[in-house]
């Protein structure tokens, strides 16, 4: 038996063959797990716990079926589905988690966060977040008509494309220095995070002990899965047929 990880699924109508393997995931390999945690970006954009969309509606079903078979489901949200609430989390059978929640992995500490707190030299990323997660805002835009919601939306996504192909990739990635910070807060020897898009497991020496850092795949053309044990952590990718 593992513990499951993944992250940056975004999912999306446009891409139906990504949502047909999520929900094949779900209907087999996440329910022999011991735990799965959802780290943030399941979906493309959310634009709220009211909103009626097919797709909601099978996203659900599929991790609350997860969650019948007998395997916890913990989610943390992202900064595409930061607006994801408790209704829409009980539907799916999941708990939602604080973004830095430090988790007992096998004898392991180890912190789980999206990672995007860790991006400190993307400043205007950062001011933008901020500004998102302040409650005040989040409670103007849920008041916004769907439709209206659903444009902005639309917009958002725009922006950040553009926002992405401009920026130098070094400062979209994490800073190492906010990485080591995180981690000797956390009290934590491991750290498990997405957002970046990079996969990888990387090793290094932290206070004169070994640390790691795992950061998982997304979702856009295969799946990316996070598979961790008593023994070992090995990304898996899972091809989209």
């Amino acid at each position: 038996m593992s513990t499951l990880f993944v992250s940056d699924l975004h999912l999306d109508d446009a891409r139906p063959r990504i949502v047909e393997l999520f929900e094949h995931f779900c209907a087999g390999p996440a329910r022999d797990a011991d735990a799965l945690y959802v780290l943030g970006d399941l979906f493309e954009a959310y634009i709220g716990d009211d909103d009626d969309a097919t797709l909601n509606h099978r996203v659900a079903s599929a991790l609350r079926g997860v969650a019948n078979a007998g395997v916890p489901v913990h989610f943390i949200v992202g900064n595409r589905d930061f607006l994801l609430g408790d209704d829409y989390a009980r539907r799916c059978g999941m708990d939602i988690l604080a973004d830095g929640t430090v988790i007992d992995l096998y004898g392991t500490p180890t912190l789980i966060l999206h990672g995007d707190v860790l991006c400190t030299d993307d400043e205007a990323y950062l001011d933008l977040r901020k500004q998102v997660r302040e409650p005040a805002w989040q409670t103007a835009f849920l008041a916004r008509p769907l439709r209206e919601r659903r444009a902005f939306a639309a917009q958002a996504r725009d922006a950040s494309r553009a926002h992405t192909s401009t920026a130098d990739m070094a400062i979209m990635d994490v800073n190492q220095a906010a990485v080591e910070h995180a981690l000797r807060e956390a009290g934590a020897e491991r750290m498990i995070h997405g957002h970046t898009h990079r996969p990888a497991i990387h090793d290094f020496m932290l206070d004169g002990k070994r640390a790691q850092r795992i950061v998982l795949g997304d979702w856009y053309e295969q799946g990316s899965i996070l598979h961790v044990d008593q023994s070992s952590a090995t990304l898996q990718h899972e091809p989209a047929n």
